[in-house]
Parts: structure tokens; sequence; C-alpha cells
């Protein structure tokens, strides 16, 4: 039976009153959206109107595109075109299909850490600020980096938990990698089968364009069943010690199908499954334990800044000096004066002189800092204040536009408002709510906003 528009309302407003600040979020989400493509907009109409003066447009246009617009995009498509059920693929933060899952585990997670670290695989660190920029250094200068991070998938609705890998002869752009997820309580696989946990297992040739977002990413092997068959032997091997492990086959798990994944690279499956059950594995030894307990307590300590926090907070900074320069322009250049008289005096109290208003967005920028100081700290109220102060800039910044004011006044703000564009597009999404709500990540948060 079909929903009346009133019972839609009331699902609305309960959802938003079940989870008001991911609500809120969303509003940002669709704001920052919209502000990048005007933004691109802006930048594209420069450029035709200018000529090649401004082929400078090109990076951030690209820049925005394919890290910002495009991915936002995807994501609004793909929560109407694919389905949010278990259909044997991963998703990217997108939502796009991702690797296929091939590989299905009975045991603990520290079975899975000894069986892995036994057979000669590296867990992988997290991919944040720093794990990031020695994964760029490592991939120019070809130095080893065995424990490089992997670019975020998701199963359940939730991130990976952990990730092993092997580089391959000391390159970091070639290297086998699986990443693992534990099933939710009481889930069983279609046909009723029960296991513990799911993996995905692939194996990176090269480092390249994403062509769906047009990102740098890992390029994967299509043949991503001789990954899992390598992952198999890597663990049943009888120097791997890992004891009576056992492997049970689901023929046909699913169609064998030609396909890509989520960067755009083909992918080849026959469908089969397998089932690695390593409950009866002997325990570890001492030096084995401290070392998984050793790679657990470091796990979390990478984690504690997302690189997309990062960036944000970064955004934050320039944005601050870029309007304090900005301010010093206006008052040099008298385009402070223009604004004031041909567009906001008859919107201001008639007492509010130009001075008045460059006092009020020096405390906007003071207020700006401190909001970005407070996100550092883990504090979600600072966040929503850093998301309401950029929103009310860019919107202002829209206004002006409108309104007609003058070009030299609308160029000196141009960058910073581009700036808090940004700032919109990296806190207004899940991993930055999850680090300022204290959240586990990958388990207590969805993959989409």
């Amino acid at each position: 039976m079909a929903r009346t528009l009133t019972q839609a309302a009331h699902d609305v407003v309960g959802e938003v009153q079940r989870n008001p600040v991911r609500a809120l979020d969303a509003v940002f989400f669709m704001l920052g959206t919209l502000a990048s493509a005007w933004l691109v907009f802006l930048l594209v109409h420069q450029f035709i109107t200018d000529g090649w003066r401004q082929l400078w447009t090109f990076i951030p246009i690209w820049l925005l595109i394919t890290y910002f617009l495009l991915p936002r995009i995807h994501k609004l498509l793909t929560r109407v075109y694919v389905p949010d059920y278990f259909i044997g693929r991963s998703r990217t933060r997108e939502g796009l299909l991702g690797d296929p899952i091939n590989i299905a585990l009975h045991g603990t997670e520290d079975q899975i850490h000894q069986a892995m670290m036994n057979a000669g695989w590296q867990r992988a660190d997290e991919l944040n600020l720093r794990s990031g920029w020695a994964m760029v250094v490592a991939t120019l200068l070809r130095r080893s980096y065995p424990d490089a991070p992997v670019s975020p998938l998701f199963l359940f609705r939730r991130r990976m938990a952990f990730t092993y890998q092997q580089q391959v002869r000391g390159n970091p752009k070639k290297r086998h990698h699986v990443r693992f997820w534990p099933c939710p309580p009481g889930w069983r696989l279609p046909g009723g089968r029960e296991v513990d946990w799911l993996a995905a297992g692939t194996y990176d040739t090269a480092v390249g364009l994403n062509w769906f977002t047009l990102q740098f990413t890992h390029r994967i092997d299509a043949e991503v069943d001789v990954e899992r068959d390598h992952i198999l032997a890597t663990l049943t091997h009888p120097e791997a010690g890992n004891g009576p492990i056992t492997v049970r086959w689901l023929w046909h798990f699913s169609t064998g199908y030609h396909h890509r994944n989520g960067g755009g690279d083909r992918i080849r499956t026959d469908g089969h499954l397998p089932i690695v059950d390593l409950r009866q594995t002997p325990p570890p030894s001492r030096r084995l334990q401290e070392r998984i307990e050793e790679e657990q307590q470091e796990a979390e300590p990478r984690a504690a800044m997302p690189l997309t926090v990062a960036f944000a907070l970064f955004a934050m900074g320039v944005r601050v000096l870029i309007g304090a320069w900005s301010l010093v322009l206006a008052l040099r250049a008298g385009a402070a004066e223009q604004v004031h008289c041909a567009v906001l005096a008859p919107f201001l109290p008639g007492d509010w002189s130009v001075q008045a208003v460059l006092w009020l967005v020096g405390v906007y920028l003071a207020v700006y800092l401190v909001a970005a100081v407070f996100v550092a700290r883990r504090h979600n109220r600072a966040r929503i204040l850093g998301l309401t102060l950029s929103a009310a800039s860019v919107l202002g910044w829209a206004g002006l536009w409108l309104a007609g004011a003058p070009e030299q006044a609308l160029a000196l703000n141009l960058l910073g408002n581009a700036v808090e564009i940004l700032v919109l597009l990296t806190l207004s999404g899940t991993t930055a709510r999850t680090y300022t709500l204290g959240m586990t990540r990958g388990r207590g948060e969805p993959s989409v906003n």
C-alpha cells in the first residue's frame, strides 16, 4: 500500500528526531555538493571568458570534480540504483560496487591475525595523514612500504575491520592484499550457511586513474580468482604452521561474471566461494601473541585523525589566512567601501559603518579558527559550528554575486569561498562525524551519509 505524503513527512521527522546530527549533516552535504558544482561553473566560465590566461583554473576544476563533486554525485545516485543488501560485492565510499567477496571464514579475529601472520602477511596501516603521505613518497621514490595503507571498502554498511598484504619485490605499486569484515550476529550467507567473517582479496598491479571518479588509485588485476587461490595457498602451506586448517567450497556460490569494480578495473570470477575454518588452529606462540597485541594497540592511534579531517583542518587554517589577507587588500583597494555603498548599505542599520562590517568579518575569522582547534580535539559542536560558518559565508558570497557586487570585491573572496566549500564537503562526511563523535570506525557508523 502506497504511503501518503503525510506519512512520508512523519517518517522524515521521526528520522530527524532519532539522529539530528546526521540529519543536519545531510543538509550540509547537499549544500556542499551544490556549492561545488556552482564553483566549477564559475571557474569554467572564467576560463572561457579570459582564455589561456586562466589556464591555472584547470587544477582546481579537476580537484573539485574528481575528489568532491563526482564522488558526491555517485553517492547520491547509488542510494537509488545499487542494492543495499548482500550481493557478494563490497562497496566504495561513494557507494559504487567494489571488489568481489571471494573468501569466507570461521574463527575469531585473533585466529585470523595468527593465521595471516604465520602465512607471511603484513597488517596494513590505517589510511591517515601520516600513512597517506608515506605511501605517496614510497610510490614516487619506489621505496618499500610493506604495511602501506589501502583505500577503504564497505560491507554491511561498515568499513573493513583490517587488511593484510604482501608487497611484491619491494615495489609499493604491486601487492597482494585482502580486506576483512565481521558478519553481523545471526547473519547467514545466501543459501543459509553461517560464517564469522567475509574477505575480499585482490592484487594491485600499478597506480593509475579511477575511471569513474578520475582520482589516482591502485589498479587491480582482473583475475581475482587467482588472488583468492594465492591467499588460500599461503594459509594452508605446511610451513605456515596453521595446523588443522580446513577449506570447504561453495561451488557456484554466485554466477561467474565479468564486470568492473569501483575503480573501473575489469574483474573476472568463477563465482566459487571457499570457507576457511580456523577454529581448530593451535594457540599462537608467546612471540606471535605479543606481535598480535602490539598490532592491535597500534591500530587505534594510527586512526586518530583521518586524512579527510586533517585536510579539513588545513583548509580551515588556509581560509583564516586568506580572509585576513583579503581584509588588508579590501582596505587598501577600497573594495570594502564599494561593497558597503553598492550592496550592503540598504540591508544594514544606518549606524553600521564599513569599519563595523570589517570588525564583524574579523570576529568571524577568529571564531572559525577556534572552531578548527576544537574540531581537532574531537568536539562535534565545533564541527557543526564550522559547517554553519562556512555555509553562511558561501551563501553570503553567492548573494553578493547575484546582487551584482563589484568584480573587485568578488575576486577578493573567491579563493576564500572556494576553500570554505572544501570545508563543507569534508566536514559534512561520515568520516568527520565519526571522528568528532568518538565512534569506532567501521563498526559504529554506517558507510554513507
